[in-house]
């Protein structure tokens, strides 16, 4: 038997956790910049705040019925989620951390008299260790526990939040309710082929006499999706990476860029963080792609999209080195007097840092790597990059529009939630 945990409107509900006064009031949380709103709580759906609505188009319904307004807050985010999926390691041994706010769960090692009952002790933990509310939906495979899951959360007053589909009756409901385009890995394009052969929901789906089509429309992804959905596993959770195969740091700018020299400390901030990043994984890089986009609006030339790439001839996680390197790269492709509107460092060819192969003639200098642990254990300690780049300016740092940021709460020991007593 698998399980899929979904935290509701997670990155809502991490906000709550630390401001309970929100609780059963709107709440919406904005995308990068301030953008798009990419989290709803169900009292600002009811209001007709739609996903993906830009911020300034709905701004006097957002003043007309107080909705709170967050910014992302990824720092938070990512921490409570980290705390979700290891409490959800205490029922099971076999996880698959499918996204920030969902996991699926194999009980094939555990003995469970009762699901139901095992879901419930699931949610009330998480909600009592962690505070985030979460729907669980247990399926013979992992398509089946992902409309479970869907079941829970559509009915949550009738199911608790809790949805168990193990038998072939209730398995057969579920598909006659769940519409085709709800179909895990079935997107607006394959659904609009499905509704052209008369398969509308997730049952038609399953009939033998749409295999053929399923075949040459989806290929194997599609025929073991429909084995899925008739009740026969062939999904396995899958083995979660050691460590990324590609590290990238992209910004769009709150204010335009139109000189080089505020291009390079962007860059350079870049290829800073990027390096962070890939020492924190202890690995290293061959390969840094430096990507650049004018404003697309401002310019007469038709091409606003920039890349190039290196090939370094040998492996760093130096910030030194991969700063350097982004900046010759800069000198090639950026031109005076257009408009920019965002960048980005892209490192790949990563390797375990314990492989990484000196070279005879050429090598990196020693001193670099006792200087980034010297930079990574000060700003570990104060959370804050004290010590910069020469081509970073050491009096900004460069940041999102985030308007409505809350503190760091769990990852920031100057922003420690305070109680005052009385």
């Amino acid at each position: 038997m698998f399980a899929l945990v979904d935290c509701n409107n997670f990155y809502v509900s991490c906000e709550r956790v630390f401001q309970p006064q929100f609780q059963n009031k709107p709440v919406v949380v904005l995308s990068n910049n301030d953008g798009c709103v990419i989290s709803r709580s169900e009292e600002a759906k009811a209001l007709g705040i739609p996903m993906g609505a830009p911020e300034f188009q709905y701004k006097d319904l957002i003043k007309q019925h107080n909705i709170k307004v967050f910014s992302s807050n990824y720092a938070l985010y990512g921490d409570l989620s980290n705390r979700v999926m290891k409490t959800l390691q205490d029922f099971t041994p076999d996880i698959e951390n499918y996204s920030i706010d969902e996991a699926f769960l194999n009980f094939e090692k555990v003995k469970i008299d009762n699901y139901n009952a095992y879901g419930i002790q699931i949610k009330k933990r998480i909600q009592k260790w962690v505070g985030i509310p979460v729907c669980v939906g247990f399926g013979e495979t992992k398509a089946l526990s992902k409309i479970a899951n869907r079941i829970a959360k559509k009915f949550k007053e009738r199911t608790a939040g809790i949805h168990v589909i193990d038998t072939d009756e209730k398995r057969t409901k579920a598909l006659k309710w769940t519409k085709i385009e709800d179909v895990w890995g079935i997107g607006y394009r394959l659904s609009k082929k499905m509704k052209a052969k008369n398969i509308h929901t997730a049952y038609d789906f399953t009939l033998a006499h749409n295999t053929a089509f399923i075949r040459n429309c989806m290929g194997v992804l599609g025929l073991r999706l429909q084995m899925e959905l008739q009740g026969k596993s062939v999904l396995q959770l899958e083995e979660q990476p050691s460590a990324k195969k590609s590290i990238a740091v992209t910004r769009t700018f709150e204010k335009s860029v139109t000189t080089f020299d505020e291009m390079k400390e962007r860059v350079s901030t870049f290829a800073t963080v990027a390096s962070e990043k890939l020492r924190k994984q202890n690995s290293c890089c061959y390969g840094i792609v430096l990507y650049i986009r004018k404003n697309q609006y401002q310019t007469n030339s038709s091409r606003y999209n920039y890349s190039m790439f290196t090939h370094l001839p040998f492996a760093t996680q130096s910030a030194l080195t991969l700063s350097q390197t982004a900046i010759k790269m800069l000198k090639n492709v950026f031109e005076e007097g257009e408009i920019y509107n965002k960048a980005g460092i892209i490192l790949t060819e990563i390797i375990p840092q314990e492989e990484k192969q000196f070279h005879l003639f050429e090598e990196e200098n020693p001193k670099h790597e006792k200087l980034m642990k010297v930079m990574d254990t000060i700003r570990k300690k104060t959370g804050e990059r004290k010590i910069r780049l020469g081509n970073q300016d050491l009096n900004k740092t460069w940041k999102m529009k985030q308007n409505h940021l809350s503190k760091r709460y769990t990852t920031n020991s100057k922003e420690l939630l305070e109680i005052k007593c009385h």
